[in-house]
């Protein structure tokens, strides 16, 4: 069993930045795979990024690429979303994700097996 709780959500103006946290309880973290997905008001739940166990190997949204950057801390038990050069589109509510088993596919939410309850990040233009 995981728990994971996110912060960090705030408002922001256009262009600036926002770190996000996801801190995870148990001893068996650096076990899973994390992912960053969000959902914005009227729309589906998207990927967003998502980093192995052991941090070797991340992946990213096309719209995040080049802007968020994803990492993890296995001593802190915790997963970090640096999100630099914020757009109004980025506005939604973000959620971490833990998962066990392969890599692949970590842009699919249905292959997560614990939820974080959600942090607001609203970007204003």
């Amino acid at each position: 069993q995981v728990q994971l709780v996110e912060s960090g959500g705030g408002l922001v103006q256009a262009g600036g930045s926002l770190r996000l946290s996801c801190a995870a309880s148990g001893r068996t973290f650096s076990s899973y795979h994390m992912g960053w997905f969000r959902q914005a008001p009227g729309k589906e739940r998207e990927f967003v990024a998502a980093i192995s166990w052991d941090g070797g190997s991340t992946y990213y949204a096309d719209s995040v690429k080049g802007r968020f950057t994803i990492s993890r801390d296995n001593a802190e038990n915790t997963v970090y979303l640096q999100m630099n050069s914020l757009k109004s589109e980025d506005t939604a509510v973000y959620y971490c994700a833990a998962r066990l088993g392969p890599f692949r596919n970590s842009d699919q939410a249905d292959k997560y097996d614990y939820w974080g309850q959600g942090t607001q990040v609203t970007v204003s233009s």
